[in-house]
C-alpha cells in the first residue's frame, strides 16, 4: 500500500467516507481542516485506488491530534489500517498526541500508548426560536484576533491557522458575548453539517453566559432541524445546559493521549470544535 499525503480533493472524497460511517461532518469542513496542517491528511492506495485514511495533523510545536482514521469496508481485515496508523503515529513522533476514540476501541489505542482523559458525550436536539440576550453579537473579521487570543486558552498547542478558516466557514455562525467593558465573555460556532447544524466551540466564562450563546445559536437552526453538541462530561454545567434544552445524548468518545492531560479549562468548555481534529 502507499501512503502518501492528500490533496484537497481526496481530503473532501475522504470526509464523504466519513459520512458514510455516520460521523456526519460539515459540509465545508474540509478546508479549515486542510489549513490546520496540509501535510496532516494521509491516503492508503492500492494500485492507485484510494482505500484508507488517517489525519495526523501537527499543532504548533508540541502537540498533535489523530482523526479520520477509516478503511474502506471491503478492504477491512487486511492490515491496511495498523499500516496507516503506523504512518499517522511516526507522523506525530516526539509530539504530546490527542484522539477522540469511540469507547470499543479504548483498549487498542491503550495499547498504543494512549491513556484516558476523560468521555465526551454528543447531545442532540432541535433549533428553537427562542429571544436572544441584547448581548450577544456577531463576530466579524475585527473581532479575529481578539476571538483567537481568547481560544487559545482551550487548546493544547497554537491552532490559529485552523481556527482563521474555521471562523469563516461558508454557511456558519460565529457568536459573542462581552461585558459592558467590551471583554469577550465566551463565543459560539454554528456550522451546516450533512444533517442538521453542529455547535462548536463554544466556550464561556459563566454557565449564563454559555445559555445565552446556546440560545442565540439554537435560534439560527429551523425549528425541524437537528443541532448536536459535543460535551465534555467533566463540565457538568454543560451536561445540565444540554438537559435543560430538551437534548439527549445519542454518541460519545473517549479522549486520549500518549502524554500528559494538558489540563484544558474543561470548566469554561462547553462544547468542543470537532472530533475529527480535536
Amino acid at each position: 500500500m502507499d501512503i502518501r499525503a492528500m490533496t484537497p480533493p481526496e481530503l473532501e472524497m475522504v470526509l464523504e467516507w466519513a459520512a458514510a460511517e455516520g460521523w456526519n461532518p460539515g459540509l465545508q469542513d474540509a478546508a479549515s481542516f486542510y489549513a490546520a496542517d496540509p501535510d496532516g491528511f494521509l491516503l492508503g492506495s492500492i494500485d492507485g485506488e484510494p482505500v484508507a485514511s488517517i489525519f495526523a495533523v501537527r499543532y504548533g510545536s508540541g502537540f498533535g491530534f489523530i482523526g479520520g482514521y477509516i478503511v474502506r469496508p471491503e478492504f477491512r481485515g487486511k492490515g491496511l489500517g495498523m499500516a496507516v496508523w503506523r504512518a499517522g503515529m511516526a507522523r506525530l513522533e516526539g509530539r504530546n498526541v490527542g484522539l477522540d476514540g469511540v469507547p470499543a476501541q479504548q483498549e487498542n489505542y491503550a495499547r498504543s500508548g494512549f491513556r484516558l482523559a476523560h468521555r465526551n458525550v454528543r447531545y442532540e436536539g432541535r433549533g428553537a426560536d427562542v429571544p436572544v440576550a441584547d448581548r450577544v453579537l456577531p463576530l466579524g473579521p475585527q473581532d479575529l484576533a481578539e476571538v483567537l487570543e481568547y481560544d487559545r486558552a482551550f487548546f493544547p498547542d497554537d491552532r490559529q491557522q485552523f481556527m482563521r478558516c474555521w471562523l469563516r466557514q461558508e454557511g456558519s455562525v460565529a457568536l459573542g458575548v462581552r461585558d459592558a467593558g467590551g471583554t469577550l465573555l465566551g463565543y459560539a460556532v454554528l456550522r451546516p453539517c450533512r444533517a442538521g447544524f453542529k455547535i462548536g466551540p463554544l466556550c464561556a466564562e459563566s454557565p449564563q453566559v454559555a445559555e445565552e450563546l446556546m440560545q442565540a445559536v439554537c435560534g439560527r437552526v429551523p425549528a425541524d432541524e437537528p443541532v448536536f453538541l459535543d460535551v465534555p462530561e467533566p463540565n457538568a454545567a454543560a451536561i445540565e445546559l444540554a438537559e435543560r434544552r430538551g437534548m439527549h445524548a445519542c454518541f460519545e468518545t473517549a479522549r486520549m493521549y500518549t502524554g500528559a492531560d494538558p489540563g484544558l479549562p474543561l470548566a469554561r468548555q462547553y462544547g468542543i470544535t470537532t472530533f475529527e481534529l480535536g
